[in-house]
């Protein structure tokens, strides 16, 4: 269980909240997260990459010359992967990258992930009615009221996304917004700073316990 203070709008210090979730053991806990990370970026690539063979390439159906008697290399097809505009050897067609992680396995990395940031934590209260309409310089102000300086990645997690919020945050360069049930062990390893509200963080505890 691990504790942190709660800071209001103006960033002054109105209370305490507290983390409970169950991490692996330290011994484990930097193998299972680093296999989360490459699950995450793994899967996260298209495998689109598409290259023809001789079959494939249009043309080359004839005989370019004869067989013999020309003093030149036997030849089949002007698509031969020897030749310049030819078919390609063993080169990439589309797949799948997708790395499997158990479920129990996953929620383990991301909590653990979570627990591992916790100095660089900031617990504020719910804020969205303080944006009566988009503001991005009221967010970023309140942003360094709460400690997390311009030039920091900042990961700002909402139980709910308003949509003043959403429009408030679109236009800050290393600010990502995300809910509280969408956590992912990426953004919470990449960021500098991760600003939760208290509501995010009940509903952090509610749906990843486990």
């Amino acid at each position: 269980m691990v504790e942190s203070v709660v800071k209001n709008w103006q960033g002054e210090q109105v209370g305490q909240a507290t983390l409970e979730l169950r991490v692996a053991k330290e011994e484990t806990a930097a193998h299972i997260v680093h296999r989360a990370l490459v699950r995450q970026q793994t899967n996260a690539r298209q495998g689109t990459a598409s290259t023809k063979t001789r079959a494939e390439v249009r043309g080359g159906g004839r005989k370019p010359w004869r067989q013999k008697g020309t003093g030149r290399a036997r030849a089949g097809s002007i698509r031969s992967p020897l030749w310049r505009g030819g078919g390609v050897i063993f080169g990439p067609k589309p797949r799948e990258f997708n790395l499997k992680l158990n479920r129990k396995e996953r929620r383990l990395a991301l909590r653990t992930a979570l627990v591992s940031r916790i100095d660089d934590l900031i617990v504020v209260e719910e804020f969205s009615n303080e944006l009566t309409r988009p503001k991005t310089k009221e967010l970023i102000a309140a942003l360094a009221r709460w400690g997390a300086e311009p030039e920091n990645k900042i990961l700002l997690i909402l139980s709910e996304i308003a949509e003043n919020i959403h429009l408030s945050a679109r236009n800050v360069e290393n600010l990502k917004l995300i809910a509280a049930n969408q956590l992912n062990v990426y953004d919470l390893l990449h960021a500098d700073k991760i600003i939760v509200t208290a509501s995010a963080l009940e509903k952090i505890q509610e749906v990843y316990s486990a």
